[in-house]
């Protein structure tokens, strides 16, 4: 009898994760701090992180300012024998440490990972068609996550750079921002297009500091990603890119999107990160000063139309 799959995180993605570990015929454990409810008997709920030592794979559903601090507590009832694999967007700081070093820094666990790619809440609860992509050094733990959610509907893919999956991923999160905030401004297809294309050519500059491939961001933790964003695929970064270029605060744009948004946080670590080692990050900037409201569709097009045109 296989061991359950442990869920850290009661949101949106965390439940998600628990039906598709239902539907892959697994038992699930999910922790979240409100009671949740299933309308199956494979996922158990509990209020106790401790309980999830009783998996050896341990998804970790939370968003990254809250990762330090739940990790540190999950890490008290684990061991070497354990695999954690997270599904944030975030990175740590100015530094843009990525969740994986702080969870084998802060936890028991080496053998750890990260899953991302065109995988939202919605899709992968109901079942849609769809993949996603497990960055992590260990074989163990790309094959415990492939049993745990795969199957005909859902393919799952792998690769060793860690470092790229994680930086794609936060970068498209934060794009999906603007992406959200264009297509309310009722900009077309061909503004999308060149702002996605630029936005992933900064992400590999600033990430090739990290040690990243670059090959890595045309797969599907960059380019596959940001195209389901670009095509509306209803997550939550596209409604609070909307609300904000409806005039609302960030924190009043957080509310209408009903999850925690990495992106506006990353933009501002990019821009210092970038600034730090002579990078040119013009989205990243672009971004930070749409969320402290200093900037306006107008003025962003204009200096981003303004800035001289190099090779491609």
């Amino acid at each position: 009898m296989s061991l359950p799959v442990g869920i850290a995180g009661g949101g949106g993605f965390g439940r998600a994760l628990a039906l598709a570990v239902a539907r892959a015929g697994r038992s699930a454990i999910l922790w979240s701090r409100q009671p949740r409810e299933f309308q199956t008997q494979q996922i158990r709920t509990t209020a106790a992180l401790a309980d999830l030592a009783a998996a050896e794979l341990v998804f970790l559903a939370v968003p990254s300012p809250h990762v330090p601090a739940v990790a540190r507590q999950l890490g008290a009832s684990l061991d070497g024998s354990h695999l954690i694999c997270h599904v944030s967007r975030g990175l740590v700081g100015e530094d843009l440490q990525t969740l994986t070093e702080l969870l084998r820094r802060v936890t028991p666990v080496r053998r750890v990972g990260v899953l991302a790619g065109p995988l939202v809440a919605r899709g992968l609860a109901e079942g849609q068609p769809g993949g996603g992509i497990v960055g992590t050094l260990f074989p163990e733990v790309f094959e415990s996550v492939r049993e745990a959610i795969a199957g005909p509907s859902l393919r799952i893919y792998q690769t060793e750079d860690v470092v790229g999956v994680e930086m794609a991923s936060a970068f498209v999160g934060m794009v999906a921002v603007a992406v959200g905030y264009a297509q309310a401004a009722g900009f077309g297809p061909a503004t999308l297009a060149v702002l996605g294309t630029r936005a992933m050519a900064e992400a590999v500059r600033v990430s090739a500091f990290q040690g990243a491939e670059e090959r890595t961001f045309a797969g599907l933790a960059g380019t596959g990603d940001l195209i389901a964003a670009v095509a509306g695929d209803g997550r939550p970064e596209l409604a609070l890119g909307r609300a904000l270029y409806e005039g609302k605060t960030t924190s009043e744009a957080a509310a209408t999107a009903g999850a925690y948004v990495e992106g506006i946080a990353i933009a501002s670590h990019v821009v210092a990160f970038a600034k730090r080692h002579s990078i040119e990050a013009p989205i990243a900037v672009a971004m930070r000063e749409l969320a402290l409201g200093k900037a306006s569709p107008r003025t962003i097009v204009a200096d981003l139309m303004a800035r001289p045109a190099r090779g491609e």
